[in-house]
């Protein structure tokens, strides 16, 4: 049997005529190619399924992204349901918000990988919040909630990492052994802090170099060191020590003491000492300055807090001094918390002596001092205030009703040379001298929001009485300053601020801008006592972090401070002796330096 027999189609092909055979060989080729485009077909639609599978598992941004899970418990292990977790930028912001299940797990997906802090909040319990946490992908986090008695009594000692960030030591509560410590953050609650496995603890300290210049009293180069120590479980303290360089007497310092006392509260004291070899007045020279910051604060369950202090004054000239002034000043305050919402009465005697001053530096403590009639005198005042506040961790908003009355207010102006009944500093030019008394009544209303990226917003307005100063008539017109500040009268008048601040990422730059309106013929503050005021016209400043050794050996920092950049608000005058005499509500300023700690 051949080959042909078992094949007829190839027989019939191969005996057929050209016609038949050429149909044959066009059906055989259109039927390959229908299957060759149904093949190509099925790979596309196989490579399309394979691009949507690796499309859906690619995040929108174009970024990988992490998890983080865990379990929330209680001292005593047993975990809790429905407590709250919350995930945390690093300048605290909430990004996400999730609740426990009834096994006390939590899951927080799609988190672009990085550092944050971890939060979880239960009723009953004390907030516990872990800093410092690197997010990748499936991370574990298991948290722990603990009551006031089990914090201060009971939670195990837990190193601290040597390169954590620096607390605030004013609301800070930590062990030598560096236990998990009580903070208040800002704008938020009091929570337990951990940072997880760390280096060894050890003593802080902080060296800064930097340079001034338009600054009452600050003028020039200066070196400041600070210590920071806990010795004990329940106490805190922290030193600091300003000197210039080019001064054999020029200095401030301070020295700052806290002790907890459990449930009652905590007492605090702050003693700060200046001396100014620059300033003179009337042939007197060398002011020296000293106070003594003493205050207890009490907690009464949840819900209400008093806080109850005085501060002793001193001031006077180490050569040919006219006169010493001493006083006592008295404070206190007393609020009630529902929630969000609080309310609060505060009444103060202490007239702050530099809104823009932390609490570390000496002049945040020290009184305001002028001349008057060749006499020494102190800015002091009654402020009384009712304030209504509500905060979330989103946003805020408080309204304060205030009344005040002020003795010698300062006001600040610019020099060619030192004036009658006004204290001269020779190193930047500028003087303070008093003005008159007033009274005044008034409201302050501030709105801030935190905006995405870790940025926040701030909304000020006020209004009240400020000191005016009449335009000069003429400019030519020859005066005394005598005269001039007899001119000077109170007025009501608005403010308005704006600012911003925030922290960039990659880089760890911390900056904040604000802008202050009033009146250009204004030389006074609307609301001389407010609390975290911001500085008049346009501000700026910039602290940017400098990494030049290995994480945990140490941190370079790089500050920059300017104040009314614009050199808004100069109000000239020509006086008798012809000399020039600038009066402004602030003046422009520059502050730099470096800054080391260890």
């Amino acid at each position: 049997m051949s080959w042909n027999s078992l094949n007829p189609a190839r027989k019939a092909i191969r005996t057929s005529d050209p016609e038949s055979r050429a149909g044959t060989i066009r059906k055989d080729v259109a039927r390959d190619a229908a299957g060759s485009q149904i093949e190509v077909m099925m790979r596309r639609l196989q490579f399309a399924l394979v691009a949507l599978i690796a499309l859906v598992s690619v995040p929108a941004n174009g970024m990988p992204q992490g998890s983080v899970s865990g379990v929330v418990r209680d001292s005593a292990g047993i975990p809790q349901i429905g407590a709250v977790v919350q995930l945390l930028r690093p300048d605290l912001s909430v990004q996400a918000t999730v609740y426990t299940n009834a096994s006390g797990r939590f899951n927080i997906p799609a988190v672009v990988p990085g550092r944050y802090s971890i939060k979880a909040m239960g009723t009953s319990f004390l907030p516990s919040l872990r800093e410092n946490v690197r997010i990748h992908a499936n991370t574990v986090v298991n948290l722990t909630l603990n009551t006031l008695y089990e914090v201060m009594q009971w939670m195990p000692a837990e190193p601290r990492a040597a390169n954590a960030q620096k607390d605030d030591w004013a609301w800070t509560l930590r062990s030598a052994a560096n236990r998990p410590l009580l903070r208040w953050l800002e704008d938020g609650p009091l929570v337990v802090v951990s940072d997880g496995a760390g280096g060894r603890p050890r003593l802080k300290a902080r060296i800064m170099a930097s340079g001034q210049e338009g600054s009452f009293g600050e003028s020039g180069e200066r070196i400041s060191a600070a210590v920071e120590e806990t010795p004990s479980s329940s106490r805190e303290l922290l030193a600091r020590v300003d000197f210039a360089p080019g001064s054999d007497a020029g200095l401030e310092s301070m020295l700052g003491f806290r002790q907890d006392l459990g449930f009652a509260g905590a007492v605090q004291s702050v003693a700060a000492v200046a001396v100014h070899p620059e300033i003179t007045t009337s042939g007197s020279e060398g002011l020296e300055e000293a106070a003594i910051r003493t205050f207890e604060t009490m907690a009464l369950g949840d819900e209400f807090e008093a806080e109850v202090g005085s501060e002793q004054v001193l001031a006077r000239f180490a050569q040919h001094s006219p006169n010493t002034v001493a006083a006592a000043l008295p404070f206190a305050s007393v609020g009630w918390r529902d929630g969000d919402n609080s309310l609060h009465y505060r009444m103060t005697t202490i007239l702050p002596a530099g809104q823009d001053a932390e609490e570390t530096e000496a002049r945040a403590w020290l009184p305001q001092i002028s001349v008057r009639d060749g006499e020494l005198v102190l800015a002091r005042g009654v402020h009384q205030e009712v304030a209504w506040e509500r905060r979330t961790d989103a946003s805020g908003m408080a309204v304060t009703l205030f009344a005040d009355s002020i003795e010698h207010p300062v006001i600040e102006g610019t020099a060619d040379s030192g004036a009658e009944d006004a204290l001269y500093d020779r190193a930047s030019g500028l003087l303070h001298a008093a003005g008159p008394g007033y009274s005044s009544t008034g409201m302050l209303a501030t709105v801030d929001r935190r905006l995405g990226g870790g940025n926040l917003i701030r909304l000020s307005y006020a209004n009240g009485n400020a000191l005016v100063i009449p335009a000069p008539q003429g400019s030519a017109q020859s005066a005394s300053l005598a005269q001039v500040l007899a001119g000077t009268h109170p007025r009501r008048t608005q403010m308005y601020a704006l600012s911003l601040s925030g922290i960039l990422d990659g880089t760890g730059t911390r900056w904040r801008a604000s802008y202050r309106w009033q009146p250009e013929e204004t030389v006074s503050s609307v609301a001389p006592f407010a609390a975290n005021a911001e500085d008049p016209y346009l501000n700026l400043h910039v602290r940017q972090p400098i990494r030049l050794m290995r994480a945990g050996t140490g941190q370079f920092e790089a500050l920059m401070d300017m104040r009314n950049l614009l050199a808004q608000g100069y109000r000239p005058y020509l006086l008798g002796d012809g000399s020039l005499l600038v009066f402004a509500q602030d003046q422009r300023s520059l502050s730099a330096g470096l800054v080391f700690t260890f």
